[in-house]
């Protein structure tokens, strides 16, 4: 049973408000295609608050061990999430990802792999370069800035899409496109302030 609907409703209901979540760049969004959308990656409440805001349903990579967790193990699959292994290379998340892609979804990823502890953007991880250039769909970048402190507003922004046909036309290295990728997140960051 897909329960995306009814979880992106509670979100709204719960969320939105709480946090005062404004949302900017929704123009930028694509109707058509796969969407890979990277994000930077502060709380746990990011997935939800991105999935709420999104135009279109979002699908997460998500890790392994919250699939063994008693009561998410039968929620996150239902709520657009399937399980990878992290520091591993997962075949099967891998082909998951790439079919979402391929099929016109939407999939969400935090390149950093991790939550920032300190606010500021780390270091991408090569999956998101690597999903960039196999994907053959849109790669677009967001931020979420402020914090999930009561009251006080949190903003999600959504970049303009990442041209990457130069990248897939030269070959380019995963690394490479994911280090475009991460400078895309650092601008909206640093020009939303």
């Amino acid at each position: 049973m897909n329960l995306y609907p009814l979880g992106k409703a509670l979100c709204t209901v719960v969320l939105k408000p709480f946090y005062r979540i404004k949302v900017l760049g929704l123009e930028n969004f694509p109707k058509d295609k796969g969407v890979l959308l990277c994000t930077n990656h502060i709380d746990n409440l990011d997935p939800p608050v991105v999935g709420l805001t999104a135009p279109r349903p979002v699908h997460f990579m998500a890790k392994e061990e919250l699939f063994q967790l008693p009561i998410l193990k039968s929620v996150l699959p239902n709520v657009n999430a399937f399980p990878v292994k992290r520091g591993l290379s997962d075949r099967q998340a891998i082909r998951k990802a790439l079919e979402l892609l391929r099929s016109g979804q939407v999939v969400g990823m935090f390149p950093e792999g991790t939550r920032s502890k300190t606010g500021e953007l780390g270091k991408g991880l090569t999956g998101a370069g690597f999903f960039a250039l196999k994907g053959d769909a849109y790669v677009m970048p967001c931020a979420i800035i402020g914090s999930y402190r009561p009251f006080k507003q949190l903003r999600v922004i959504y970049g303009e899409p990442i041209d990457m046909t130069p990248l897939r036309e030269r070959k380019a290295s995963a690394e490479e496109a994911t280090e475009v990728i991460m400078s895309a997140i650092q601008q909206l960051l640093e020009k939303n302030r």
